[in-house]
């Protein structure tokens, strides 16, 4: 039965970390020893034929511990942070009604943030004002959007990366439907997470020895057949590399080597160099995070025991 505190809310485990963390190794234990099941909040897992450059668990693994939210789009499909947040809340409520506990875990931090905070109140996609971005985007590059968006709103354009093309088109959608720029759109109502969070976030005790994980994962994935998976998307025909799934960490940098743009060894480098600036945005992230239990990946065993005993601890 699902266990609930003095406040009558369900309870959620949240486990956050950066890329190379031992996220799913944490995950897989867990779910050995607590009644939870497991949502992934991740912008890459979500695509289908992605399996190697995305890191996503193992048919075995996935077959011991099952994991929501794999594999529901196609990479020429978008999927947005409120559509996750939509989702998330369905998998939660149908794991409630399982009687066990839901346990979100990833390393995509704005999707944690929307599922916490709730969303505000912003317009729906415009096709047309889209399409026009799309076309800006296509003839001046992203960096150009990102410039634009810098002008007309500076947090937002602080705070998204200029390789996010995704959330930049949305941020300069919205400015140019509503004539408010997507800061000041956010400041209005939202609807937070009606549950007891559990919050949890895991990394190397040693930003040396996340480095490291992180080179010896992405040749671990070179061997395993990425550059085959990137090509079998690059001949698929209807992709480009403007597109979310296709920017995505490492995705990146295969296409711009298959397409000739720069040599295998510059691909590595740059793979490798991409995915450790991903990790110090999500350890950025983390760092600003209100109530978490930092968890040391060096030994997951000792870490898993923490997340049970904190747990443990508040039920009653």
């Amino acid at each position: 039965m699902n266990k609930l505190n003095i406040t009558n809310k369900p309870k959620a485990i949240l486990l956050l970390g950066p890329t190379a963390s031992g996220k799913t190794k944490l995950a897989i234990t867990l779910h050995q020893m607590l009644p939870i099941e497991i949502i992934s909040v991740d912008s890459a897992l979500i695509y289908r034929q992605m399996n190697i450059g995305t890191g996503k668990p193992t048919p075995e693994e996935l077959s011991s511990t099952p994991h929501r939210l794999l594999d529901i789009k196609d990479p020429s499909e978008r999927y947005s942070a409120s559509e996750f947040r939509q989702d998330a809340l369905i998998e939660m409520k149908q794991i409630l009604k399982n009687d066990r506990i839901p346990c979100l875990v990833g390393g995509t931090m704005f999707y944690f943030k929307t599922l916490i905070e709730g969303l505000s109140i912003l317009p729906s996609a415009d096709f047309y004002i889209r399409h026009k971005i799309d076309q800006i985007a296509n003839e001046k590059g992203t960096n150009f959007l990102h410039e634009k968006l810098c002008k007309i709103d500076p947090k937002s354009g602080y705070l998204i990366h200029p390789n996010d093309l995704q959330r930049i088109q949305r941020a300069l959608e919205v400015f140019y439907i509503t004539g408010k720029t997507f800061t000041e759109m956010k400041k209005l109502s939202k609807e937070p997470l009606q549950y007891d969070l559990y919050q949890f976030a895991i990394m190397p005790y040693s930003r040396e020895l996340l480095h490291k994980r992180i080179e010896l994962r992405f040749k671990n994935m070179l061997a395993s057949g990425f550059e085959d998976e990137s090509r079998y998307l690059f001949e698929r025909g209807d992709l480009n590399i403007n597109m979310p799934s296709m920017r995505c960490v490492g995705y990146r940098q295969m296409w711009s080597y298959i397409s000739g743009v720069i040599k295998y060894e510059d691909m590595v480098y740059k793979g490798i160099c991409a995915t450790k600036q991903l990790a110090k945005r999500q350890i950025t992230w983390m760092r600003k995070w209100n109530n978490l239990h930092w968890l040391d990946s060096d030994n997951i065993q000792i870490a898993a025991s923490k997340v049970l005993k904190i747990f443990n601890n508040s039920t009653y």
